[in-house]
């Protein structure tokens, strides 16, 4: 399986992916999707098997505690401390080939590079029992996830070589 860069003609199997993925909430609109690798182009990728996309990542430098709501587009990042995990996708053709993995690992070491503190993303329909078990940590937060579904979970992962 190969991670990389996302190309303008990947954007088509990406919004395929999320409609197979997410069966408890709306597509988000490409405009939108686009936007956070607009801003962070290093940190959003694709997976790869055969030359097909089988998966995606889309994650951004963002601030601790406050999770971008869905649905709207991230035109500039603020001042960070954490790289959120904004989606990960991946189609039931690729489950199973240890993507999850492997996109964890790269985003820990952009993590790094970028001087963040944590990795956090907000688990829906049920993925938090997955991103527990990649070390993940629930956190409860003030801000509403409204924009998420019913049992979206806000999850934190801190880097070890990082003080809070």
């Amino acid at each position: 399986m190969l991670l990389r860069a996302i190309t303008p003609q990947d954007w088509d199997a990406i919004l395929q992916i999320q409609e197979e993925c997410y069966s408890q909430l709306d597509p988000e609109p490409l405009h939108v999707l686009q936007s956070k690798w607009h801003v962070s182009p290093q940190s959003c990728f694709v997976f790869e098997v055969n030359e097909s996309v089988v998966g995606y990542c889309l994650a951004h430098p963002w601030t601790t505690n406050m999770p971008p709501a869905l649905y709207e587009p991230i035109t500039q990042l603020p001042k960070a401390d954490t790289l959120y995990l904004h989606d990960i996708a991946i189609s039931v053709r690729a489950q199973g080939l240890g993507a999850g993995s492997k996109a964890l690992m790269r985003l820990k070491q952009l993590a790094d590079r970028f001087n963040l503190s944590s990795l956090s993303l907000v688990a829906v329909q049920g993925a938090d029992s997955y991103w527990r078990k990649m070390g993940f940590k629930p956190k409860a937060i003030e801000k509403c996830l409204g924009s998420y579904t019913d049992d979206a979970m806000y999850m934190i992962y801190k880097l070890n070589h990082r003080e809070e």
